[in-house]
């Protein structure tokens, strides 16, 4: 028995397709730049800050890589709620991968201001600059740079698993793709051309990242 493929059936929803797209870049965006301000916080805290603050950044490092994305995307859409706290989809996807970039950039860039001389460091104390100004001037740039390659791989480690957010009716790309299957049953197509979508993001992520690192975070 033959099999006929009939993408363009998959293609006549675009408007689906492209408000997939649209979400799942508007999500990783946010929680891009979120994740890695509370990566770079923690990343701190794990290295310099007060041993209260070191115990607790531990703690929430260790939940969040030791537990799988989808239970703590689940947790915060379906367990909050019995506390008293009801979030959108969107809003709990966001979330749900702020907190889980933060927790494994936390661990990247806290490798790289780990790598940072200790010579530099004080070079800078010596120069009456602040700890606040050694973290940000002279630790952090240079740490960025040493990790960066590591750090875009996980930023598109966690714009591929949201992915998992249309399990909670997040309105993005994988959710788009099974809403267009359920209507003309054409799942194999649907998934190829979500698959393709999904390969290109990845790679122009990827590229754009490796453009602004140099330029925005740790210079040439």
């Amino acid at each position: 028995m033959g099999i006929e493929f009939d993408f363009g059936a998959v293609l006549a929803e675009w408007p689906l397709l492209l408000r997939g797209v649209a979400w799942t870049i508007g999500l990783t965006a946010v929680g891009t730049v979120l994740g890695m301000m509370v990566g770079t916080f923690c990343a701190w805290a794990r290295a310099d800050g007060p041993r209260w603050l070191r115990a607790v950044v531990g703690t929430y490092v260790e939940l969040i890589r030791n537990t799988p994305f989808i239970v703590q995307l689940f947790f915060i859409f379906f367990g909050l709620p019995a506390a008293g706290v009801k979030l959108s989809p969107e809003v709990a996807s966001v979330i749900a991968m702020v907190l889980n970039l933060g927790a494994y950039s936390t661990e990247i860039i806290r490798a790289g201001i780990e790598a940072t001389p200790k010579g530099q460091i004080e070079a800078a104390v010596s120069l009456a600059l602040s700890r606040s100004q050694v973290f940000v001037r002279v630790v952090l740039p240079p740490a960025l740079k040493k990790v960066w390659p590591a750090m875009v791989s996980q930023i598109v480690i966690v714009m591929l698993g949201s992915a998992v957010c249309g399990q909670i009716s997040t309105e993005e790309l994988s959710y788009a793709a099974n809403l267009i299957q359920s209507r003309n049953f054409r799942a194999f197509e649907a998934f190829i051309v979500a698959t393709l979508i999904y390969l290109a993001l990845s790679v122009a992520l990827r590229r754009l990242l490796d453009w602004a690192g140099p330029r925005f975070f740790f210079g040439r």
